[in-house]
Order: structure tokens, then C-alpha cells, then sequence
């Protein structure tokens, strides 16, 4: 992988027109770093990657060589791009939960991460949320701008890949479902330290992830870039946080017309200050 990394970082400076100095001093580093990097002799640390990719307009995947260019980014891409909605529009369960502990009595900024068709970030911004969602789907992405005009709200949606993705502003609320899978385990501290340090005080994080259960046979839907979590992973990032709620359940699923089962852990979490 060294070798793979050393290529498409001398390949993709070129391309955006920066020499080993100009991109040195983006990132903060010597350009000797840089020419080390590019000759296979080091690797960049871990924490650096994600500001690399931004500045090189290139995901992390693709910059590490793990993500051909005729692939499909999503697994779900041609189901969106139909008229029906695969995942239906009503809400998630949770969002109830979400409307009872964070009621918006004032204005409250609400992310959801991964909005897949937007049928979440619809019923928020419907409670009087101010939404922002992004997902790596196009078709995802104007399917929630046409449920949110059908519904005569606003959702402040974009495209963007969860793997690159940082947040720079902050936000009451970050939520997500069944998306963090998506996510590689070596780079889940960096992100999640990302989102807690951009939620406000006070501020809730809701999270459905699917997790590995060996009595559970893998689903009908292949996807290579999906990596699940183990019981209690999640609950590791917030042990500086008020757990308001985490728990685990086994559930029957068809989304792909095939029954099968899935194992999932849910979290709402509070970010509180702890007195010492």
C-alpha cells in the first residue's frame, strides 16, 4: 500500500499544479516529509490524511487506492434514482426520541449524516429543526430536495463522503442511522472527535450503527465498503458524555426483498461538563 500511496500523492499534487514545497506548507509539514512520502520511504500519520484529501480534492479511499473509478460509491445508487422511495418516508423511530429530549423551543441546528432519501431530515426540519444532511448519493440528494419541497420545508442538503467529511461549524444535534458502518475502524477516533468537538454544549449525538453478531447470517446486500461494529465499540467515544440511552436490538428486516436480520446498537448521548 506504501508504494499505491506514494503514486497517487505525487500524481494527484501535479494534477491540482503543487510542488512538494507549496503542499508542504498547506499541510503544516516539511517538504522533505512530502518527498518522503512520495518515494515510498514514510508514510503520512493518520491524522493528516483527512486535510490531504481536502487539499487534494480526492477522497481518502481513492488516495489510498482502495476505490476503482468505475465503482458504484453506494450500493443503493440505482434503487434511489426510482420514484418510490425505498426506504418509505416516515421517520425513524428514534426521531421521536430526538423531538421528545431536544424539543426545538429555541432554534436548534440539527445534522444528519448519511440522509439517504431525506425522509429523517424532512420530519426534523417538519418539528421546526434547522436541517443541514449530506449523503454520497445524487440521487439520494435530490430525492430529500424533492420530499422537502413536497413538504414545504427547507433542508440545507449536500453531497459529501462520510470517509472525508469534517465538520467546521457547530450544531446542537448530530444524527445518524444505519451510515456509520461506512466508516473504516482506523479512522473512527479521528471522526468522532470531530463531531464531538463541533456540538455545542449541552448537545445531543444519535446514532444507529449495525454491529457483528456471529449468529447472524450477513445480509443479501453485498457491500464491500461496509464495515460493522462490535457491541459496546461505539460506547467507547463517550465515555465523557451522559449516555442517555444505548440499546441493542436484533430486528427483522426486506429491504431487499430477501428476509434476513440485522443486529443494531443505538446511542443518544449528551455532551455535558463534567465537574472534577
Amino acid at each position: 500500500m506504501r508504494e499505491k500511496l506514494a503514486r497517487n500523492i505525487s500524481t494527484y499534487r501535479k494534477e491540482k499544479g503543487f510542488t512538494q514545497e507549496e503542499l508542504a506548507q498547506v499541510l503544516g509539514i516539511s517538504f522533505q516529509a512530502v518527498s518522503k512520502w512520495e518515494n515510498a520511504l514514510t508514510m503520512p500519520d493518520i491524522s493528516l490524511l483527512p486535510q490531504l484529501s481536502r487539499t487534494l480534492e480526492v477522497s481518502i479511499d481513492k488516495l489510498l487506492g482502495y476505490v476503482p473509478q468505475n465503482r458504484p460509491i453506494t450500493i443503493y445508487e440505482e434503487a434511489y434514482k426510482t420514484q418510490e422511495y425505498y426506504w418509505g418516508t416516515e421517520p425513524n423511530k428514534v426521531c421521536y426520541q430526538v423531538l421528545q429530549l431536544m424539543p426545538p423551543t429555541k432554534h436548534l441546528r440539527l445534522l444528519d449524516i448519511g440522509c439517504g432519501e431525506g425522509k429523517d431530515a424532512v420530519f426534523f426540519a417538519r418539528n421546526g429543526y434547522d436541517v443541514s444532511a449530506f449523503d454520497v448519493s445524487d440521487a439520494g440528494i435530490e430525492k430529500t430536495k424533492r420530499l422537502s419541497e413536497k413538504t414545504g420545508v427547507h433542508v440545507n442538503v449536500f453531497k459529501a463522503d462520510i470517509c472525508d467529511h469534517r465538520l467546521d461549524t457547530h450544531f446542537d444535534i448530530i444524527y445518524s442511522s444505519g451510515v456509520l458502518n461506512y466508516i473504516k475502524p482506523e479512522f473512527r477516533k479521528e471522526i468522532f472527535d470531530n463531531y464531538k468537538q463541533f456540538t455545542n454544549e449541552n448537545g445531543l449525538h444519535v446514532f444507529n450503527v449495525f454491529v457483528h453478531k456471529p449468529f447472524i447470517a450477513p445480509p443479501p446486500e453485498k457491500e464491500p465498503s461496509s464495515f460493522k461494529w462490535y457491541s459496546g465499540e461505539l460506547l467507547t467515544h463517550y465515555h465523557d458524555w451522559l449516555i442517555k440511552d444505548s440499546p441493542e436490538i436484533v430486528f427483522a428486516c426486506n429491504s431487499s426483498g430477501v428476509p434476513h436480520k440485522h443486529a443494531m446498537t443505538k446511542l443518544i448521548a449528551q455532551k455535558i461538563h463534567m465537574l472534577g
